[in-house]
């Protein structure tokens, strides 16, 4: 069977075949994750969002989860296995930052794992100890491939050379 990912380009650069590669990658960030973290995800629409955090989340709950796109709710909860709650936030709809209060994001960001589509919707929000994971479809050649460029910030810095190792042994 060939390898659904590879490592390309840059560190913290993956290359990802399809969207099963898009969601190994996700449970191999889950598997890393623990509670307090922050993962923004940065893409177009259709770039693999909302694929990896299905993905990330079904790896952390430990039992299958419907995982419908929080678009119009904005924030779905989720149990996590592993204690505390995973918090799938959909900003797209988000036009002003002051209306983020509304959602919990404190309390995500304090005890929870917390996975973000459209960050940029935070604007000086966004909290600096997070891990930014930006998908780009059409960056590779071939019909459904992506590329997944990875970049920590804070205690990520650290972890991301963990999580590159393990991307790279799968």
């Amino acid at each position: 069977m060939p390898e659904p990912r590879e490592r390309r380009d840059a560190p913290g650069v993956i290359n990802l075949a399809d969207e099963a590669a898009t969601a190994e990658l996700a449970k191999t960030v889950a598997s890393v994750s623990r509670p307090g973290d922050v993962i923004a995800l940065w893409g177009d629409l259709g770039a693999g969002k909302t694929v990896f955090a299905r993905a990330f989340i079904n790896a952390r709950a430990g039992t299958p989860q419907e995982v419908p796109s929080p678009t119009y709710t904005l924030v779905q909860i989720y149990d996590d296995a592993g204690g505390g709650g995973i918090y799938h936030f959909d900003l797209y709809r988000i036009e002003d930052a002051g209306e983020l209060e509304e959602l919990g994001m404190e309390e995500a960001f304090s005890g929870g794992i917390s996975l973000i589509e459209w960050p940029d919707r935070m604007k000086n929000l966004l909290p600096a100890d997070r891990l930014d994971l930006s998908l780009t479809q059409g960056a590779v050649k071939g019909a459904g491939q992506r590329q997944a460029a990875l970049k920590g910030f804070g205690s990520w810095t650290a972890r991301l050379g963990e999580l590159l190792e393990r991307v790279g042994d799968d």
